[in-house]
């Protein structure tokens, strides 16, 4: 079964990836509503009704704000940290699954281990998924790369990688002070600079596929994205840019050997 990906959008307007492996498909964030949800999914040749589960990264709304109203609709498990779950109130919910001390669990045949990220949210996880042979990694939303990450997300076959902002620009940006500190800072988000960097400390050869995401509309542009990532997105196979609007398509993950 091959491990593939998409992405509903990407962005402080909200965010949803899929990922799925044979009938299996998860749906990681929600930032939309349930009419935006469905409306892009379509686009994607999938249904809400198709999802096995949703799994929250952390409890800020570009992420969240879907995801209730979604599970209540399509009766869905959500998988998310205790942290996260205390950090809002989500109503009643049809099933939660809390993950416990970032241990590694299954949905279906799609194995899943949580990884602590910095990150100005209560417990905040990013998440790397196997199926068979294949791996992929989401790596958004944490403001600085440690060496456990480095050790959970330096091996992956894909990878949907954070770069969020310019510094420059996020300095002389019309964001106040205060956010300008947080978005720049050691709990906020990764710059350009810093995901290269990551890539360059870990190697980006074995990636099939490398996507940046989390791209600020106001903080960042593609061209500075890319012109900071060149040295290292020429040694992948496929290096695409995640958007707010669009997100992306399927990618399919060939298994190693």
């Amino acid at each position: 079964m091959t491990l593939k990906f998409a992405s509903l959008g990407s962005g402080s307007k909200g965010n949803g990836t899929l990922v799925a492996s044979g009938g299996d498909c998860l749906l990681v964030d929600c930032g939309f509503t349930i009419k935006e949800t469905e409306r892009r999914m379509a686009r994607l040749g999938v249904s809400p009704a198709d999802l096995s589960a949703i799994l929250v990264t952390h409890e800020h709304s570009d992420h969240l704000s879907g995801v209730a109203p979604l599970a209540r609709k399509y009766g869905l498990p959500i998988y998310l940290t205790p942290g996260t779950l205390r950090a809002r109130d989500l109503g009643k919910l049809p099933r939660t699954h809390l993950i416990e001390g970032y241990q590694p669990f299954a949905v279906a045949d799609i194995q899943v281990t949580p990884v602590a990220v910095p990150h100005d949210a209560r417990e905040a996880a990013q998440f790397v998924f196997r199926s068979r042979a294949s791996s992929l990694g989401l790596l958004t939303d944490l403001g600085t790369v440690t060496p456990h990450i480095e050790s959970h997300f330096g091996d992956c076959d894909a990878l949907v990688l954070e770069a969020n902002h310019d510094p420059q620009m996020l300095a002389q940006g019309p964001y106040p002070a205060p956010l300008k500190r947080r978005v720049g800072g050691a709990y906020g988000h990764l710059s350009n600079q810093q995901a290269a960097g990551f890539l360059r400390r870990v190697g980006a050869e074995q990636l099939q596929h490398l996507v940046v995401a989390h791209i600020s509309e106001k903080n960042n542009t593609l061209e500075l994205a890319r012109k900071a990532l060149a040295d290292v997105s020429e040694q992948v196979a496929n290096c695409l840019f995640a958007c707010q609007q669009q997100g992306f398509g399927w990618l399919e993950i060939e298994p190693r050997g």
